[in-house]
């Protein structure tokens, strides 16, 4: 509060640009970004956990992997 109990009203600048939720789409939200609600925060969690994301490792990897035994 102000001097005199006047109340003042501060406009902060975002930190960063509103992004697309990865999940939905949506505008993200500030308190859950980069997602638009704690649901597609817990969507992109439950992903993660069942080994959803995962990175593809192509043949010619997995061989030389081998051959370097």
């Amino acid at each position: 509060m102000a001097k005199g109990g006047e109340k003042t009203t501060a406009t902060v600048a975002p930190l960063r640009k509103a992004v697309p939720c990865p999940i939905c789409r949506r505008p993200s939200a500030r308190e859950h970004y980069p997602f638009c609600s704690n649901r597609c925060r817990d969507v992109d969690l439950n992903r993660w956990l069942s080994g959803s994301y995962a990175i593809p490792v192509a043949d010619d990897e997995a061989k030389a992997d081998e051959d370097d035994r």
